[in-house]
């Protein structure tokens, strides 16, 4: 088990630092390089790269070099992976001078010493019932049922990211509008799902709008701060997307 979420994050660290980022593209895109780049080509990435993220080492020489090292690193797996020719191509994120294990300490609140017991319940709402015609798979991506790429950054809100997702497909499908819906919000007010601690479930999330009758407001009125904060009463009274227990 601990192997395979070992596994898990180094492939999701390895998406997230040279393929994601908060507007759906990478930031820095990196040409196709088939040989080996020279310290001094690479030296000038990596000072083109500190300056797009305005970033800045406390001991200068000594650390500084140590993420240049392990930027070279991420940058020539880069060009291996883009020499494939594959259906994607990879660049360089804010994330890009971090190892596996520097990014797994950041956005991991998890602590797996402190279970969490909860009720699960078994829903059968959504079987196929015989003589259901049913397409073999849906994109809902191209129904148009999903926002664009977030980002939730050092804190470990992932948890509110997936619920508001589900609120804002379920939303398209039922009234035909996309709405970037506020993570803030549920990471805010919803204080039984621990905030950026990391500890947080879908279904928690849902019965908090439900029993609490307020549902959730826009990005634009809540907008995303990546830490926790006090619930901001005034921007919960601007509903935008009521979710009914009929929905889930």
């Amino acid at each position: 088990m601990g192997f395979a979420r070992a596994a898990c994050m180094t492939i999701l660290f390895l998406l997230i630092i040279f393929f994601l980022s908060p507007s759906s593209a990478v930031d820095i895109p990196v040409v196709s390089h088939s040989g080996r780049r020279s310290n001094v080509e690479v030296g000038f990435i990596f000072q083109t790269w500190l300056s797009t993220h305005g970033k800045s080492y406390v001991n200068a020489l000594g650390e500084r070099q140590r993420r240049f090292e392990i930027f070279k690193d991420n940058l020539r797996f880069v060009d291996q992976h883009n020499a494939k020719n594959l259906s994607y191509q990879l660049g360089l994120t804010r994330f890009a001078d971090l190892t596996v294990e520097e990014y797994r300490d950041l956005s991991s609140g998890r602590h797996d010493n402190e279970p969490i017991q909860r009720a699960r319940r078994v829903s059968h709402r959504y079987v196929s019932l015989p003589g259901d015609q049913l397409p073999e798979s849906v994109d809902w991506r191209k129904e148009g049922a999903v926002t664009a790429v977030k980002d939730q950054g050092s804190c470990s809100s992932c948890w509110a990211f997936s619920s508001v997702a589900a609120v804002e497909g379920i939303n398209k499908i039922v009234t035909g509008e996309l709405i970037s819906l506020s993570e803030q919000q549920l990471v805010d007010c919803n204080t039984g799902n621990y905030g950026c601690d990391g500890r947080g479930y879908m279904d928690i999330s849902f019965k908090f709008l439900i029993n609490n009758n307020i549902g959730l407001v826009s990005q634009i009125d809540y907008p995303y701060k990546a830490v926790q904060g006090n619930c901001n009463h005034n921007e919960v009274h601007l509903l935008v997307v009521p979710l009914l227990n009929t929905h889930i």
